[in-house]
């Protein structure tokens, strides 16, 4: 992360003692914009996905910062963009989905933001949601290539990370990723036309394809300069973008991703109670950080719990951001039920009324199939679960169930369903409601 000068906008700052600045195009100009008074600025998400899942929360939990120190944010939900495929960081083609599937992923996400991010308040700086097909799918490929990729070089292109790395690799690029950055490029351009959105935000992996937008801004309205014998006073000012740093794993890996894949906050995809558990298990090194970016806590208090390093004191910093995490993402009662499920499954009571209820369509099951169930996912495959289960690693009803062949049905636990154990750190209760 690059040494930047002390800022003087409190939303700037406010960045900076969180931890989110990563790179900025030209921090003295954003910096002054940000103090003279409202920036309208922009992150993309291109919907490839039913849910949003932890990494784009780094960058909606950046907007919220900047919402809170009065900047009005436009949230660009990318159908458009998502027919082409983001190749940033990939070493394959993205698949390309179907229009209607797209159009079911927008709608899904759209109500992920409303916890996080104020629409309707009523104040000057309420955000606005656009879908960039609004204005790509109506472009012309002609005038595009003159409007847009004129102002493109090749050489420039290829020497961005994104496309350097893959063809230094040796790995296909096809034409259609190629693009990407010119298409992106081109939504900077026409939400700071239209909007009057003079800041493009997101995660440092953009950084190439949002420095095309700063530069494809600067290069339409120089022309237009110079076109025109008056400028353009109705023209907004000068455009800037900042990258916020992705968040790494003791290991360097990107934050956000399990065995069993991404974390996503849709409750459907992952309960509350996993995501808690997400979060209280995460790496000791990174708790002050997640602390910063991904919950409300103030500074002054994450700075005391930083000094927090092991035992019992690390664990309650770990248990504060599980639940303010949580209590953002699913909210106060929901936080409250995984916190309470976490105590009973982890403690020593016989009360485990508020862990996780998976109900299977069943009259039967045998216990291998069980654990491996798709809505439980104790193991990664059969035959892993198999060795586990023979070692004593699954528990019924707090008993050790060492037979992989072994049958359940509905009349196996109490009203309040079957307690398993599957491992040192997964509960749950079951319940077979017959075929």
């Amino acid at each position: 992360m690059a040494e930047h000068p002390t800022p003087s906008s409190a939303a700037l700052r406010a960045l900076a003692e969180r931890g989110f600045i990563e790179q900025v195009s030209d921090f003295a100009g954003l910096d002054s914009a940000l103090a003279a008074g409202m920036v309208t600025f922009y992150i993309g998400y291109d919907p490839t996905a039913p849910s949003l899942h932890v990494g784009n929360l780094v960058t909606m939990m950046g907007m919220r910062l900047l919402q809170k120190h009065g900047h009005r944010p436009i949230i660009v939900l990318g159908s458009g963009t998502a027919r082409i495929g983001d190749p940033t960081g990939r070493a394959d083609t993205r698949r390309i989905l179907e229009p209607e599937q797209i159009a079911a992923h927008v709608e899904a996400i759209r109500k992920q933001f409303a916890r996080l991010i104020e629409f309707d308040s009523g104040q000057p700086n309420d955000a606005l949601l656009f879908d960039n097909a609004e204005w790509l799918m109506g472009l012309g490929y002609i005038e595009f290539l003159r409007d847009v990729g004129r102002h493109f070089t090749v050489n420039r292109m290829i020497a961005a990370k994104t496309y350097r790395d893959r063809l230094e690799a040796e790995l296909p690029l096809s034409f259609l990723e190629f693009n990407y950055q010119l298409v992106q490029a081109y939504d900077f351009h026409w939400l700071y036309r239209n909007r009057g959105c003079t800041l493009q935000a997101g995660g440092a992996d953009q950084w190439g394809n949002m420095i095309a937008g700063v530069e494809l801004i600067r290069r339409i309205r120089a022309d237009a300069e110079h076109a025109e014998t008056e400028p353009d006073q109705a023209q907004p000012d000068q455009a800037h973008c900042l990258t916020f740093p992705l968040l790494t794993t003791a290991d360097g890996s990107k934050m956000g991703k399990t065995a069993k894949g991404a974390v996503w906050l849709d409750p459907e995809q992952v309960s509350a109670f996993d995501y808690y558990q997400f979060w209280i298990n995460c790496d000791d090194v990174v708790v002050a950080k997640a602390l910063r970016t991904f919950t409300d806590v103030p500074i002054e208090q994450i700075t005391e719990l930083a000094g927090r390093r092991q035992g019992r004191e690390l664990n309650e910093a770990k248990a504060l951001l599980a639940f303010e995490a949580t209590r953002l993402v699913h909210g106060d009662e929901a936080a409250e039920q995984a916190r309470r499920g976490t105590t009973q499954a982890f403690g020593r009571g016989e009360d485990w009324s508020a862990l996780p209820l998976v109900e299977l369509a069943l009259a039967s099951i045998s216990l291998l199939d069980l654990v491996v169930h798709e809505q439980i996912a104790g193991f990664k495959s059969k035959r892993d679960a198999r060795e586990r289960i023979k070692s004593g690693a699954v528990k019924l009803e707090g008993e050790p169930a060492t037979d992989p062949a072994e049958m359940i049905d509905p009349s196996r636990g109490g009203p309040e369903g079957l307690r398993v154990q599957i491992g040192p750190k997964k509960r749950l209760r079951v319940r077979l409601t017959g075929a």
